[in-house]
């Protein structure tokens, strides 16, 4: 237990673990505060006894218990107002800190871990460590030390009873550490089957639109169904051994109540303790186990917290590449590609490829898919960081730049645009932000967006849907397009920018890119004959060699991937369905 509060704070930051310290001393204080009741009570009952209870006597009792009430609930509530402030801070903190974090990790650890995991420890664990782990935390303190309080008076009275209520808290504390090691896998399980939960709802939700296109429902929905149902089960599971301790903790506390009552007793009836010394044992014994089973209730949700740490610190512990490196302005930005091999875990994606990428040139990715083109192109972003060989920048290792650094280099355009939810003016501030309004504008009529836009109910400031789903594809590009403008890079990646586009969009697509890449250096990956022809060179890319290198005029008339690749482009474009008569 002390474990796991411990790691608890730790997770939570200096500033956060000062408020939780400051928290528990004024529990501590307020557990005096309310030990206050026991002299007191102890105060009436003697004189009481004795026959000498005056006014004066009853009114000190009494201002004492006021004074107890009044201290102990103003301490409460500014116990609580602080737990619940580091318990938002600290989730809030770590939330920012492991977006930035994930910023750094391969791309590789998205494809093994899957959105639904990192989704869930940004979501559920932080809020179960900021709602209900600084409560469980909290009242757990809170009960135990009112305990260790109370026990001390006991002490002061009377050290064999005292002896008797340590007894039955050390009992009480041992099967609250035989719970925890009990509940250890049905909280593993619990979490594990809500991380399944969130990943399935979100595959069902991003795939919406292919479920009704292909009635999928049945199957896909099933899955749904049977994650939820997997976590009513591990709830039940982790609820179920909880019930069975609780019951034990609450049995052990109500034996030990009954027998500090009747040692009291037997102690009064033989004469070696007073009959006022008594009456506080017993008060003393409903009072101590209270305090105890507030804190047995909750300690069974010490090992959720335990996880919930784990997991938020096993996310910030993902290895992420070397980051520190120059912060160097390249002079030039002609990339070199040097006997380069990258795998996906075991499975080889790029295979030695050398290629030179001129300054200010375009250089076309083609070949068949799956044959490692956006693998290739991310290599030179560093999105990943490559196994064997190297690339360059202006002469330098991109490993040897410190990465935000090395990204201010490049700006992409992807096949799937992901636009945020938030103001069409913003999401193209994305790329550089602090734009003025002035430049967002020029941005989006470079673009081929601003007019559009400015059809649009509430104009640039219109909000979109998440992803931009209240968008076309093909307005969808050119405010990613617009974005990558601002940003104003030297080195543009463009991956399949027009492949989902209309005919009627494609010109416009096409001036915007024309644009965007306009004295720059350009990689593009494209499977249209009017995107690559006019490039300053094609590499044709299969099994994650280059096998083919030139102009679209040298490559066309050389046996091979590439003019098999154009004649199939032309054939598609001719081909017609014909007419009836």
């Amino acid at each position: 237990m002390i474990g796991t509060l411990k790691k608890f704070f730790d997770f939570c930051g200096e500033e956060n673990k000062k408020k939780f310290y400051a928290a528990i001393l004024l529990s501590v204080f307020a557990a005096l505060i309310q030990a206050m009741r026991v002299p007191a009570a102890y105060l009436v009952i003697k004189n009481l006894l004795a026959g000498t209870l005056s006014a004066k006597v009853a009114w000190q009792a009494c201002g004492m218990i006021l004074i107890s009430v009044i201290l102990s609930s103003l301490i409460a509530m500014k116990t609580t107002m602080l737990q619940t402030e580091a318990g938002y801070r600290a989730a809030c903190n770590k939330r920012i800190e492991i977006a930035e974090h994930l910023r750094y990790v391969p791309m590789g650890y998205f494809n093994a871990q899957g959105l639904g995991r990192v989704a869930s420890v940004a979501t559920n664990t932080m809020e179960n460590l900021s709602n209900l782990g600084s409560r469980v935390v909290m009242m757990v303190s809170k009960g135990y030390l009112t305990t260790a309080v109370i026990l001390l008076f006991m002490f002061f009275f009377d050290w064999r009873v005292a002896l008797i209520g340590l007894a039955g808290v050390m009992l009480f504390l041992l099967l609250s550490s035989v719970q925890q090691t009990a509940v250890r896998n049905q909280n593993a399980d619990k979490i594990a089957a809500d991380e399944n939960l969130v990943s399935k709802v979100l595959e069902y939700v991003q795939g919406i639109a292919e479920v009704k296109a292909f009635n999928l429902s049945g199957s896909r929905i099933t899955e749904v169904y049977e994650a939820a149902d997997r976590v009513a089960g591990a709830a039940f599971a982790l609820e179920k051994p909880a019930v069975i301790f609780s019951f034990l903790q609450n049995l052990i506390s109500k034996l030990s109540g009954v027998a500090i009552t009747l040692a009291s007793i037997w102690f009064c009836l033989t004469g070696s303790m007073e009959l006022a010394t008594a009456v506080m044992m017993i008060v003393c014994a409903f009072m101590i186990f209270e305090s105890l089973d507030m804190a047995g209730s909750f300690s069974t949700l010490l090992r959720s917290v335990d996880i919930c740490v784990d997991k938020g610190n096993e996310a910030l512990a993902t290895p992420t590449m070397k980051l520190e490196g120059e912060k160097h302005v390249p002079a030039g930005h002609t990339l070199v590609v040097r006997d380069v091999s990258f795998s996906y875990d075991r499975r080889k994606v790029i295979d030695d490829v050398s290629l030179t990428i001129p300054e200010k040139k375009s250089t076309a990715l083609v070949g068949p898919s799956g044959g490692g083109k956006t693998t290739l192109s991310q290599l030179l972003a560093r999105f990943w960081d490559v196994d064997e060989g190297s690339i360059t920048l202006d002469g330098l290792d991109i490993r040897n730049y410190d990465y935000d650094s090395l990204m201010k280099n490049f700006a992409f355009v992807f096949q799937n645009v992901y636009l945020f939810s938030d103001t069409i003016a913003n999401n193209i501030a994305f790329g550089r932000p602090g734009a003025s309004r002035e430049e967002i504008i020029e941005a989006a009529k470079k673009a081929c967006c601003h007019e559009f836009i400015s059809r649009l109910p509430d104009g640039y400031d219109t909000l979109i849907g998440e992803g931009g789903a209240s968008l076309s594809g093909g307005e969808r590009q050119r405010i990613s397009i617009a974005r990558a403008i601002m940003k104003d890079a030297p080195i543009i990646i463009l991956d399949e920018a027009t492949a989902n586009v209309d005919p009627e969009n494609e010109d416009k697509l096409v001036h915007a890119i024309e644009a965007l890449t306009k004295e720059k250096t350009v990689v593009m990956i494209a499977h249209r004959l009017k995107t690559v022809r006019h490039a300053d060179q094609i590499a044709v890319i299969s099994n994650g060699r280059i096998v083919q290198r030139g102009t679209h005029e040298e490559l066309i008339a050389q046996e091979g991937i590439y003019r098999q690749f154009i004649q199939d482009r032309r054939h598609a474009v001719s081909w017609k369905i014909a007419g009836h008569a």
